[in-house]
């Protein structure tokens, strides 16, 4: 599915250490946040505004909650990750084994190939679930019904 060839230099192979670097930095970061309690938010800690799906419909985005299950992910706290986003837990791990193998190959001048049929599919899959799951939630989750006071003070604090 995957495979690793020979690099001319490691230049070439920059981009594999990019690709490590930004999970270790997402690692980190996650490490230093606390996750929220509302199960969606966490990204407000770093200064981002509110998700603007969360804002303009009362209803998450199939991103809603990823960062709050990265950062229960980094502080051993599965079950919370799945309950909070299911596919968090498994887009951390992907991007885990894939920064490890980029590291590998960057450390070995080696370029790591992922265009290959098997992995193409795999990345249309995971495509077409997130966005499924995502448009799913999106009709079946309404904040403001679920408890309007902690919707509105989700929303409104930073």
């Amino acid at each position: 599915m995957v495979r690793f060839e020979p690099a001319p230099d490691r230049r070439s192979i920059l981009g594999h250490l990019y690709w490590f670097l930004s999970w270790v930095f997402v690692v980190v970061v996650a490490l230093w946040l606390r996750p929220s309690h509302f199960g969606h938010g966490t990204h407000q800690q770093l200064g981002l505004p509110p998700c603007p799906s969360v804002l303009l419909y009362g209803r998450p985005c199939p991103g809603c909650g990823l960062t709050t299950s990265f950062t229960h992910v980094a502080h051993g706290n599965f079950a919370m990750a799945f309950q909070t986003h299911p596919l968090g837990p498994l887009l951390f791990l992907a991007w885990g084994v894939t920064a490890l193998m980029c590291l590998y190959g960057f450390v070995r001048k080696k370029r790591f190939i992922t265009d290959t049929p098997g992995f193409n599919r795999g990345m249309v899959a995971t495509a077409w679930v997130f966005f499924l799951f995502g448009a799913v939630r999106f009709a079946a989750i309404d904040y403001r019904s679920e408890n309007p006071v902690a919707w509105l003070h989700q929303v409104t604090s930073r």
